[in-house]
């Protein structure tokens, strides 16, 4: 599971570390002052002679930043690792100052909206879940249902928003990071709606949004297995199909912010209709609505009856199981579908990992030997060492925490920033 607990992790005090392990290679790499800052976090506890061989730094610079950030109240010292001999000074180590900002991280989807509240070393104080309303909305509609998402998981642990440093919200669609404008949702009723700004307006708090597919990724980046990886992919298979990338340790997004729209690329053309309005496009064969849309033949059912999606497909899993071949075959077909989307992935971005997940990754028809067999045949693999596939079925409190990496990565950015000036 996430964070990877050790079973007798509740007898040490040291707290866990979050973010990526691996340093940021590009010519835009961060500050050694922000560096220094993340390497504590994202180890937990460091000392500073940990730094100097880590970073690659004098004891010197080690030592005149460290103490910037502990006077701006970023780090403190705290008595380190207990030595073999009582002799000597206790050896000391530096932390984060988790209590010095507060994040909400919140996943918004079809059938459940879920909200986690972060401390600045990337710990969850508290967790909050409510039914989304059935339908559509206005972003005005969307905003109350985050108001009241946000109350509830800062009941519990007697904050107020006026705590809070920032908020990420990760969401299915189109969506700009830079701008916070999400070009389309299946959860809005208009395109191009600017949820950042209408947001920032309404509470007063910056926001920071991402597609869905990133904000997982985030969470893999920060607390999960791509912690020590530099290239890897996530693709994801719920109520859409998505996919985040992680290039050279940090989230790749396109030139536009809006890149990697993994269900969305053509499988058949003039084929099944997409909720976004064109044809043949992968998710249009993989998604649950999809699935659904094929079960409601296969059970015998009224396609529009009110059972939703989830219910349909639970039933239809289990006709599979039981060896239902109409049921069985739609699930070996998406599979297919689902070997032809890995394939590409695989052939344009080489990664050494792609990780399965999403609410659908719970039917095993999507991930069996098979569907791996045919990823490899579709894929040019001479000379190739052969991608890992990992399955990952995480709940929706996962993608929420990779939400509140979002936010945690524009405050650190920000308070280290102020450093500088």
């Amino acid at each position: 599971m996430y964070d990877n607990i050790d079973p007798d992790a509740a007898e040490s005090e040291t707290p866990l570390g979050c973010g990526p392990r691996l340093p940021v290679v590009s010519g835009d790499a961060k500050t050694l002052r922000q560096q220094i800052f993340e390497h504590v976090r994202g180890e937990g506890r460091a000392a500073r002679t940990d730094l100097t061989r880590a970073l690659g730094i004098s004891a010197g610079s080690a030592t005149t930043l460290t103490a910037e950030l502990i006077s701006a109240g970023l780090l403190r010292e705290v008595e380190g690792l207990a030595r073999e001999s009582a002799r000597g000074r206790p050896p000391v180590a530096l932390e984060v100052v988790n209590e010095g900002r507060y994040v909400i991280g919140i996943k918004l989807s079809d059938e459940m909206h879920s909200a986690v509240l972060t401390d600045f070393a990337g710990q969850m104080l508290a967790d909050a879940t409510l039914p989304t309303p059935p339908g559509r909305k206005s972003i005005e509609t969307l905003l109350d249902e985050i108001d009241a998402l946000m109350d509830l998981v800062l009941k519990p642990v007697n904050k107020a928003l006026a705590d809070i440093s920032a908020v990420g919200i990760g969401l299915s669609g189109l969506v700009d990071h830079n701008t916070g404008i999400v070009a389309w949702s299946p959860l809005l009723t208009e395109p191009d709606m600017n949820l950042g700004q209408s947001f920032l307006e309404r509470f007063g708090v910056p926001l920071f949004v991402d597609n869905d597919s990133n904000v997982l990724t985030l969470a893999e980046l920060w607390f999960g297995a791509g912690r020590s990886m530099s290239d890897f992919a996530v693709v994801t298979i719920e109520h859409g199909v998505g996919m985040g990338f992680v290039l050279e340790n940090r989230l790749f997004r396109g030139a536009r912010g809006m890149g990697l729209e993994l269900g969305h690329i053509k499988v058949q053309l003039d084929g099944a209709l997409c909720r976004c309005g064109q044809r043949g496009c992968l998710e249009a064969y993989l998604a649950d609505y999809a699935l659904a849309r094929e079960a409601a033949t296969a059970l015998h059912r009224n396609p529009r009856n009110q059972q939703s999606a989830n219910a349909m497909l639970d039933a239809l899993f289990s006709q599979a199981k039981s060896g239902n071949e109409a049921a069985r075959t739609i699930f070996r077909r998406a599979g297919r579908y689902l070997s032809v989307g890995l394939s590409n992935v695989i052939q344009l971005f080489d990664p050494e990992l792609i990780i399965l997940s999403g609410e659908r990754m719970q039917y095993d028809y999507l991930y069996a030997d098979e569907v791996i067999a045919e990823m490899q045949r579709l894929t040019l693999n001479s000379g190739r060492v052969p991608c890992q596939i990992e399955t990952h079925a995480w709940g929706d409190l996962v993608w929420a925490r990779g939400a509140s990496a979002l936010a945690l990565t524009a405050v650190t950015d920000r308070v280290v920033g102020e450093l500088r000036t």
